[in-house]
């Protein structure tokens, strides 16, 4: 029987990325050029196609649930549905594939930053170009671009670590994030993320699954500013370095203050 329900999650996984990939297709081929047909030009055309991506991946992650892959525990979360219309930097740690889903399921209008080979690839190159999302393929142009999205108003979503961290691991923060907090000003909200037991990690493959599927925890801090961070910080230094570092500590300090809590 636990081999049977293995395979029958493996095959949900397998089901969901196909669908992920062919939808992104299908998408680009007929929902997005009927969606230009709306009000707003450009502009309204693109939310517009965040607004589809935002349902699909919500879908995909209930078909996950659905089929026992995972379940999304959700804390503070009206405090994402809130960030819509604001320039607010939404920063979270990165233990599983799957957050970047989740995240955008659950912001309205977010943006995020893709890898330049995401940006190219056949399956969802189109998706994420439709969506006005960035690429980090110019690290000094994408500060900027990133400053000017939160400056109009978009949710922007940052791993700082810049990939999924190892289990057991410890952060390591890049300083793009705390570049891009400085130069917009936007408040940050922090996001912790908690992946229990271990899945979709950067070391595993995707077919590798928990026995029994596994739970991720989203909790929603409340925002905080730069310079609040940097307080604790000496006043003299690297700026970028300095907020890096205070990010790094803070999360560091979030994820093992919930680890010692009680049960």
């Amino acid at each position: 029987m636990a081999t049977l329900n293995s395979w029958w999650r493996v095959g949900v996984v397998a089901f969901c990325f196909a669908s992920v990939g062919l939808g992104g297709l299908f998408y680009v081929a007929t929902v997005f050029p009927a969606l230009r047909l709306g009000p707003g030009g450009r502009a309204g055309h693109t939310r517009r196609v965040r607004a589809v991506i935002r349902w699909s991946f919500g879908l995909v992650i209930g078909i996950l649930e659905w089929g026992g892959v995972m379940r999304v525990e959700q804390r503070n979360a009206d405090r994402l549905a809130a960030s819509r219309g604001q320039p607010v930097l939404v920063l979270a740690n990165h233990p599983c594939y799957l957050d970047i889903l989740v995240l955008l399921a659950l912001i309205p209008d977010a943006l995020c930053v893709v890898k330049s080979g995401v940006w190219w690839n056949p399956f969802y190159g189109g998706v994420v170009r439709a969506a006005g999302y960035l690429s980090n393929e110019d690290p000094e142009k994408l500060v900027e671009a990133c400053a000017a999205a939160l400056r109009a108003g978009s949710p922007l979503i940052i791993f700082p670590e810049g990939t999924r961290t190892a289990p057991g691991a410890p952060l390591h923060f890049m300083r793009g994030a705390a570049r891009i907090a400085l130069a917009s000003g936007a408040a940050i909200q922090p996001i912790l993320l908690r992946c229990d037991p271990p899945a979709f990690t950067r070391t595993g493959h995707w077919y590798q699954q928990p026995p029994y599927g596994f739970r991720l925890t989203l909790e929603a801090r409340p925002l905080i500013g730069a310079g609040a961070l940097l307080a604790g910080e000496s006043a003299s230094g690297f700026k970028p370095r300095a907020l890096t570092r205070a990010l790094e500590r803070f999360f560091t300090t979030q994820l093992e203050g919930h680890e010692r809590a009680p049960a």
